[in-house]
């Protein structure tokens, strides 16, 4: 059977759930586009932190991504402490 490495990698397809239907779910409470990006981002990165070549890279990507969704998160439209 020949991998699919559009429609379903393997690094996102290692678990019994499929990373974008857990990502889905998650992001599916957020406040608007960007938060939910952001968010999408750091599960993302994270959840195949094992999977690929460089584990510190993924993690530092995603380091980034939270860090940015934590300052949007801080603006006082958000309103959220």
């Amino acid at each position: 059977m020949e991998r699919d490495l559009v429609n379903h990698p393997p690094h996102y397809t290692s678990g019994r759930v499929e990373t974008i239907d857990f990502i889905e779910d998650c992001v599916q409470q957020a406040p608007d586009a960007v938060v939910g990006g952001l968010q999408w981002q750091v599960l993302k990165y994270m959840s195949r932190l094992w999977l690929k070549d460089n584990p510190a890279m993924d993690a530092g990507k995603a380091r980034f991504y939270l860090d940015r969704l934590i300052s949007t998160l801080q603006k006082p439209e958000y309103n959220i402490e």
